[in-house]
């Protein structure tokens, strides 16, 4: 088996430790957890062979999930040594203390001691709010992202990935793609046979990796092509504050050039007038689900005045702003 740099002396297999913050996903949680023990025996025995894992907890009260479903702790906060990883799994963001001051300490005390911390769905917002995300890329869902990059400004974040895992700091947008994140470690530490004894079991076909791209589709525009969903979800999360298309097409890792040929070959127009129309998208919605001033809508989504804002939306729709947004409220 396979061990990481810093695991302590006596680890023989696989152990991860869970942290689980209050109104956690459960389906995140269960598809990480379950890669686990589905690698960790034969086919379906559920033996902890192969892996090991606790859910940490300062107490032992039941932790509620989103969902309402309750889990019980299992170990009381052991020496984090003892885990090749510690994983935050978070959930509703609309809690103010999603953890308690215990468990923020003993993640501190974790990386101290070097043990790769992972966030999964919102639980990179529990270890950015430690200070323990800053110089780290953090992968958060599309739906996230803008409350991530508000609340952690000087944070690298991208929201077109999966997960990312370096050395010591984990993170995964949640939902299914807990699942690939969880084989990925399975492969790396126990053998990729582990790994398809997993995912045959839970009848996934083949993981993703950390450079799959998030199922999202700005636009409703349909293309199997990852780079450029990739740049479309990168424009849907730079609206306001808005990237040049050179930069664009270095983060989907492409020239210019070929980034301007890939949208004209699958939507028939530059990349330019794709992201004007990403950004007039986002100020439907913000002309429909909020009574903010034009000027406040035109700024919001990248435009210095609400003139040439609203001379662009006419122009695409047919009607300024300001008729659109009395039509839909009537």
């Amino acid at each position: 088996m396979k061990k990481s740099a810093e695991e302590a002396p006596g680890i023989d297999r696989l152990k991860i430790g869970f942290v689980l913050a209050r109104s956690f996903t459960l389906s995140a949680f269960a598809l990480f957890v379950d890669t686990l023990r589905l690698a960790s025996d034969e086919t379906d025995k559920s033996g902890r062979v192969l892996a090991d894992w606790q859910l940490l907890a300062s107490t032992r009260n039941l932790i509620t999930s989103s969902c309402g479903v309750q889990v019980a702790p299992t170990s009381d906060f052991v020496d984090p040594r003892e885990f090749n990883y510690i994983v935050v799994v978070g959930g509703l963001l609309n809690g103010e203390f999603p953890v308690d001051s215990e468990t923020v300490s003993y993640l501190k005390r974790s990386a101290a001691a070097k043990v790769p911390l992972i966030g999964v769905c919102t639980g990179t917002f529990i270890l950015a709010e430690a200070g323990l995300m800053k110089y780290h890329q953090t992968c958060v869902s599309w739906l996230h992202f803008q409350a991530f990059r508000e609340r952690f400004p000087d944070h690298a974040v991208r929201a077109d990935r999966l997960f990312n895992l370096d050395r010591t700091r984990g993170s995964c947008a949640g939902g299914s793609s807990a699942a690939d994140m969880a084989a990925s470690i399975v492969r790396r530490h126990i053998s990729r046979e582990a790994e398809t004894n997993a995912l045959e079991v839970l009848q996934i076909e083949k993981a993703r990796s950390a450079s799959d791209i998030q199922p999202r589709r700005p636009l409703a525009i349909e293309s199997h092509d990852p780079r450029l969903k990739a740049a479309l979800i990168i424009m849907e999360n730079h609206v306001e504050n808005r990237i040049s298309i050179p930069k664009l097409a270095a983060l989907v890792g492409l020239s210019r050039r070929q980034l301007e040929r890939l949208f004209m070959e699958k939507t028939n127009s530059s990349p330019a007038v794709v992201y004007t129309r990403v950004r007039l998208e986002r100020a439907k919605y913000l002309l429909m689900q909020t009574r903010a001033p034009m000027i406040e809508i035109a700024i919001e989504v990248g435009f210095e005045n609400a003139s040439h804002f609203s001379r662009l939306f006419r122009q695409t729709y047919g009607q300024p702003p300001s008729k659109f947004r009395s039509a839909v409220s009537n």
